[in-house]
């Protein structure tokens, strides 16, 4: 009898650096050993390696063209050749954005549609509850998630993907906040 493995997702969704994290669920546990992370790459020097999967962006000519790829491309991640993600994930709007929010709406109003006609149930987490969750802190800024990351998975991130900034940047704490939205999603 072949086992029936469950897996779910963690999306940290935007317009420029959306990850994923889909991780199966083993002990009743989200931990990065049983994840795989997918992410756009921001520059040609970024890729796969290990459990950690580079695409490019999608090339669009319109804003609706833009987040239709965008929420394709996420249903791709989480639908693939041997199972699917049982729920999804998604942070929830942050109230104070400022900047491009109708666009920021519209894109995951796109994804959130696709979700459901794909069949996926999904649940929002508002951010300042990821971060509790990862760090104890509300109000943790991207240096403090990762030093959580770095701490809990030992995999450095920054000297791989970004090795010549010295803050955390995309794609960095786009992938650090996929995996804490799985994680705190599923607990």
């Amino acid at each position: 009898m072949k086992k029936k493995y469950e897996y779910v997702a963690g999306i940290d969704y935007s317009l420029t650096s959306p990850a994923i994290c889909i991780a199966e669920i083993i002990n009743s546990c989200v931990v990065f050993e049983h994840c795989k992370f997918h992410y756009l790459k921001q520059n040609k020097s970024q890729g796969s390696f290990d459990n950690i999967f580079a695409y490019e962006y999608p090339e669009y000519t319109d804003d609706i063209e833009r987040f239709t790829k965008l929420a394709n491309w996420t249903i791709d991640c989480i639908r693939w050749f041997d199972g699917r993600a049982s729920h999804v994930y998604l942070e929830d709007y942050a109230f104070a954005a400022t900047g491009r929010v109708f666009n920021i709406g519209e894109n995951t109003g796109i994804l959130k549609q696709q979700l459901r006609s794909n069949g996926f149930r999904y649940t929002t987490i508002p951010p300042t509850v990821i971060k509790k969750e990862a760090t104890g802190k509300g109000n943790a800024n991207k240096e403090l998630m990762y030093e959580t990351f770095l701490a809990e998975t030992n995999v450095d991130l920054q000297s791989r993907l970004t090795p010549k900034s010295t803050k955390i940047v995309n794609p960095v704490s786009d992938i650090v906040d996929s995996y804490y939205i799985c994680k705190t999603g599923f607990q």
